[in-house]
């Protein structure tokens, strides 16, 4: 019984050890990111972002729903272009089954990091019946292809068949 405790009682202290030299590590990083060394994370990385769905104006026929994403300070500003693909509605955890396909153009540059928040409008026809949604998940696109991984995008919302994104701007 002794033992076990002791070896209990070191593993406790060995990964709280790890934990805060791992969080150490991580404002080191981003310190010295800031002092002139290696360049900090891009603010278009899933992780490095937050993102809201939250209503907008209607227009004739559809109702819009507009995605705001926000990178706080400490990561490296990117590019992103064109309508974010891949797009999935789901909601408390359950996919909704509707695809979304896209609008605008497809070229325009914008830039994207802590102060220069995008958005991107989701354009759903009113004339459809809408499936409830809480969430969007969605894969950003950077002017050369794809960025790596899935954001994901929080507020109610309604889609339906037809549903289409739009291009990401500039501005929340």
């Amino acid at each position: 019984m002794r033992t076990n405790r002791k070896i209990a009682v070191t593993l406790a202290a060995t990964l709280a050890a790890t934990a805060l030299t791992g969080a150490a590590g991580a404002g080191v990083a981003l310190a010295s990111a800031a002092a002139g060394g290696s360049a900090p994370p891009s603010a278009c990385r899933p992780a490095n972002h937050t993102a809201k769905i939250t209503e907008a104006a209607g227009s004739a026929g559809h109702r819009h729903y507009r995605v705001t994403l926000t990178a706080p300070r400490g990561y490296e500003s990117c590019e992103l272009a064109g309508s974010p693909t891949g797009v999935r509605f789901s909601n408390h955890g359950s996919d909704s089954g509707v695809t979304a396909g896209s609008y605008g153009s497809q070229e325009t540059v914008v830039t994207f990091g802590p102060g220069r928040p995008v958005h991107f409008d989701i354009q759903v026809p009113s004339s459809r019946p809408g499936t409830p949604a809480d969430e969007a998940s969605f894969t950003l696109q950077a002017p050369g292809g794809q960025i790596p991984g899935t954001s994901v995008a929080e507020g109610r919302l309604k889609v339906a068949a037809g549903t289409l994104i739009g291009p990401v701007q500039r501005g929340a």
